[in-house]
């Protein structure tokens, strides 16, 4: 998993509300289980109409969000079925960031598990980071995980709160296995001595 430590990037405005996992990536696309290649996809009953053509007015779609790492979004991001897929199409697409009053629980643990920073604030901050993200190309935000803030174009600041061990799970790029893998030596001395007091196992 790679490390989160400073995001630099094009913030996107989705002020919609109960984006939930499906309208994130819908199920007909839920056969793989690789982690790449789902980014094409991602949003895709938004992103294009019923012949596969771009819909113009949808914000991943206009020029200046191409490129977003960043997702602004309304309230309960991430609700409804528990799709591991989706935190994983908004990474395959370059998202590494979601901003919201609040998330699914599910789809929030999945994001640190995959190297997203889900962020909660208060409604009058992420009010104020969709209008920064709404001025397109311009809205570039930086988000800081060891420090806890955000910066907005306007050299504004907002402090955000995080779970000490995902934040460290993060800044050192650690999932479950990258966990397990950090107790190897362990792992193997037991194994060893296993091996030795139970030879026939």
């Amino acid at each position: 998993m790679d490390k989160f430590t400073t995001l630099t990037g094009i913030a996107a405005p989705m002020p919609l509300v109960n984006i939930d996992t499906d309208m994130i990536i819908p199920k007909q696309f839920l056969k793989t289980i690789k982690r790449s290649g789902l980014g094409k996809n991602l949003f895709d009953e938004m992103r294009y109409d019923a012949d596969g053509n771009e819909i113009a007015d949808f914000v991943l779609n206009q020029p200046a969000y191409r490129n977003a790492q960043i997702l602004v979004a309304g309230d309960n991001f991430g609700c409804g079925s528990s799709r591991e897929h989706a935190p994983w199409a908004l990474l395959d697409f370059g998202i590494r960031c979601v901003i919201s009053t609040s998330f699914a629980d599910i789809f929030f643990n999945n994001c640190f598990k995959n190297g997203i920073l889900p962020i909660v604030l208060p409604q009058e901050d992420v009010d104020k980071l969709m209008d920064d993200a709404r001025r397109g190309a311009n809205a570039t935000i930086t988000v800081d995980l060891e420090s806890q803030t955000i910066t907005g174009p306007d050299g504004g600041e907002i402090r955000f709160e995080v779970d000490p061990f995902r934040k460290h799970c993060l800044l050192n790029g650690l999932d479950d296995i990258g966990l397990t893998l950090e107790k190897s030596a362990a792992i193997d001395s037991f194994e060893t001595q296993a091996s030795q007091a139970r030879p026939w196992v």
